[in-house]
């Protein structure tokens, strides 16, 4: 179980592969306590070295799972081996794709296969978490969302109605887990300097996913909620969903 400190003993990661989800993974270590991963992700060398380095960092057991987004069954499947193989007090859901917005705009069939990879998929992975953890008795899932979900912007419109979908639900949940002893966090990030992002101007307030994986571990107690990274970004964007959609569209956002 999760310490009064907030160090957990074993975590799902779902999206293994992701810069957030190593940070992750690697702050949590620090604390000493985590004995069990499982990392789910497509195979290949890139989960192979994410396993090599949770390894490297003391963890007694690493295991590895396949997991693909964009398949629909893959997200229930994956969380059901997890547990069947022990208790897990933390489930991380940290995958998704940003597109070429343009692009997608005029291919109906891309766009839904976004929906199916940052949405759907994420649907069924945090129902299925949750009633495991239900069952359980305890735990945390962490689902990350964006700064986007908050108010659409045009730059971004495809992406940011994904993130708004997973962002509402899995806040709705966290409000219906409230004295069960399971909680739903919710992490909004503004621009992170990751892979997914690698090419991009990083916007104002932009942060690495060492500063998500530190917000990540100050928060797995304490029970549902929203986390803002950084915490100034919780005002920048209080101001933007305020903002006259006239002014608002002229932004260079």
């Amino acid at each position: 179980m999760i310490d009064s400190l907030g160090a957990p003993q074993s975590v799902l990661a779902l999206g293994a592969t992701s810069d957030i989800a190593g940070a992750t993974l690697a702050r949590l270590a620090q604390r000493g306590r985590l004995e069990r991963v499982v990392l789910a992700g497509r195979p290949g060398p890139h989960r192979d070295a994410a396993a090599e380095r949770v390894a490297a960092t003391g963890v007694q057991r690493v295991e590895v799972l396949d997991f693909e987004a964009g398949e629909r069954s893959s997200a229930p499947d994956v969380v059901a081996a997890a547990f069947d193989r022990g208790d897990i007090d933390v489930v991380l859901l940290s995958w998704g794709v940003l597109p070429d917005e343009a692009a997608v705009r005029c291919d109906p069939s891309a766009a839904a296969d976004l929906v199916e990879v940052n949405y759907t998929s994420v649907v069924t992975a945090l129902l299925a978490a949750v009633e495991y953890l239900r069952v359980q008795g305890h735990g945390v899932v962490v689902v990350l969302s964006s700064a986007s979900a908050v108010r659409g912007r045009a730059s971004t419109a495809l992406y940011g109605s994904t993130k708004a979908g997973v962002d509402s639900l899995a806040s709705a949940l966290g409000d219906a887990l409230y004295g069960t002893g399971v909680s739903v966090v919710v992490v909004r990030p503004g621009f992170v300097r990751t892979q997914m992002t690698a090419g991009r101007r990083p916007a104002p307030l932009a942060v690495n996913a060492s500063d998500v994986a530190e917000a990540i571990a100050l928060n797995l107690t304490g029970g549902s909620r929203t986390v803002w990274v950084p915490r100034a970004m919780r005002y920048v964007m209080t101001g933007l969903t305020v903002t006259p959609r006239a002014l608002f569209r002229r932004l260079p956002i």
